[in-house]
């Protein structure tokens, strides 16, 4: 059956950044499994020791292409590999595979990105930044182009706590074109001297660079069929290609595996605040729909250069009418956890919660730092190497620096995420879906830490009898130190 969505990306061939990342693979299966594109090109970058040839062929064996290569075995053909950098001037391209682009490619979809927090500025903003305004000048020269998709984040104006699918240029405290000048001028220790005056109330370098970005192409992309995806926290895939699906330990992921490991127990969380979750695939759905419908948009008889809207904006977060509390989330996770345990866990996994900053800070002593150091020590002993302390200082790093996102309720706007789902026909829903609002949250959770314990800590279902005996030592040793620091806060208080 030919729907709307698959008709356009039928025989296209689309070039796609981040090709490598989480969200990047999602996207690529999910092309070449379920529409008939002509060919997929993806920038590599040469890392550490590894070439573009063999990143290609490691890629290539993911988990996430199993069931791609089971129903279409040779798909992984029509995938050709570009060598580039988006850190670098030209995107790094050579002048060959430039040509090819510009004379190839009808579909854009730029996903790469720096997502550290703590990324320097002038890092940041060569690949969050300045990639994007050579990304929309290279599209400026493709001969084909029919849609440019820049994944950007929910966050990206996260100054502000009810946040529409708008532009936002008054949070900006200079003007992109501006920054990026003195990203060019200016030297690295200087300019990350002057960060904080630059960013002004955005928490980090991530969601600055990335609002810069968005104003890149507000400002200089008007004459592009190009459209803006803004995904909330990507958690792991919901359904497809394979349930419960993640490769990486990224922001919130991290906090749910150090629960189900056990070493995790206090979290620097608001219990009440809304949880703006969304799982993998749903995000690279929405991503090809949209791809679609700002190419239908450019095709509409008033779409001319001279009256075209401004570029559309795609938020997909939490729906309103299904939401979902980090306290809530948590729990479901845990309970989950209790089920299906790992042999890895150091610990029975429970949680408990503050939002207030000395108090986290304390507890992280008797909660975290005293059982790691009683934990390392007994390693030592065995000869082994320590690894706990190390791990709770970038542990507690994290929680901080994900406060400003779990710390309160953001409004997220998806009045145009929700109107390109009504316009979608029946059957590209069934194939692309996105429907936050039916989204069964325990039923997710359940999915993400099934495919937590197969794909992160990567145990097989042979050992989750050995796993549960080992949480039920660990539940009756952790029930004994309640009541024995029970019975000695009753005889403190007496």
């Amino acid at each position: 059956m030919q729907t709307d969505i698959l008709k356009f990306y039928q025989n296209k061939t689309v070039f796609v950044t981040g090709g490598t990342g989480f969200l990047g693979k999602v996207i690529i299966e999910k092309l070449l499994r379920s529409t008939d594109v002509k060919r997929v090109y993806f920038l590599v970058r040469t890392k550490r020791k590894e070439n573009v040839e063999g990143r290609f062929e490691a890629w290539k064996k993911e988990p996430v292409f199993e069931a791609l290569l089971r129903v279409k075995p040779k798909a992984l053909h029509l995938v050709t590999p570009i060598s580039g950098d988006c850190s670098e001037p030209g995107l790094g391209l050579s002048e060959g595979d430039r040509r090819v682009l510009t004379t190839e490619v009808h579909v854009i979809i730029h996903s790469a990105a720096s997502i550290r927090f703590v990324e320097p500025l002038h890092n940041a903003l060569k690949i969050n930044t300045r990639a994007t305004r050579l990304m929309i000048q290279l599209a400026k020269e493709m001969q084909c182009l029919e849609a440019f998709v820049h994944i950007s984040t929910a966050f990206s104006n996260c100054p502000k706590d009810h946040i529409e699918e708008r532009f936002y240029p008054e949070l900006l405290t200079l003007p992109a074109n501006k920054v990026l000048e003195f990203n060019e001028t200016l030297s690295p220790e200087l300019l990350n001297n002057i960060a904080p005056g630059l960013m002004g109330q955005f928490p980090n370098t991530y969601t600055y660079t990335k609002a810069l970005a968005e104003q890149v192409v507000q400002m200089e992309a008007q004459d592009l069929p190009i459209c803006i995806f803004r995904p909330a926290i990507i958690l792991a895939n919901f359904k497809e290609p394979m349930s419960g699906w993640i490769d990486n330990l990224h922001g919130i992921v991290a906090l749910i595996y150090g629960n189900a490991h056990g070493i995790l127990r206090l979290l620097y969380v608001n219990p009440k605040a809304e949880a703006l979750l969304v799982p993998g695939d749903y995000c690279a759905n929405v991503a090809l729909a949209s791809g679609w419908h700002v190419a239908k948009r450019t095709l509409q008889p008033n779409s001319s250069p001279a009256v075209r809207n401004p570029p559309s904006i795609y938020t997909l977060a939490t729906a309103k009418s299904n939401p979902i509390t980090f306290g809530e989330g948590v729990k479901l996770g845990i309970a989950r956890n209790h089920k299906i345990p790992v042999t890895k866990t150091i610990w029975f996994p429970f949680a408990h919660f503050t939002t207030c900053p000395w108090l986290f800070k304390l507890g992280c002593i008797f909660y975290h730092l005293l059982p790691g150091y009683l934990f390392d020590l007994l390693l030592r002993i065995q000869g082994k190497k320590s690894i706990l302390i190390k791990s709770y200082h970038k542990i507690h790093e994290a929680l901080v620096l994900l406060y400003p996102f779990s710390g309160k309720t953001y409004i997220m706007d998806m009045k145009n995420t929700n109107q390109m789902w009504k316009s979608m026909s029946p059957e590209d829903k069934a194939i692309f879906p996105f429907d936050m609002a039916n989204l069964n949250w325990e039923e997710y959770f359940k999915r993400i830490l099934t495919g937590m314990r197969v794909f992160l800590f990567k145990e097989s279902w042979d050992t989750l009898e050995q796993a549960k005996r080992r949480l039920f030592r660990f539940y009756l040793m952790h029930r004994a130190f309640q009541l024995l620091r029970s019975i000695n806060l009753r005889k403190f208080s007496g």
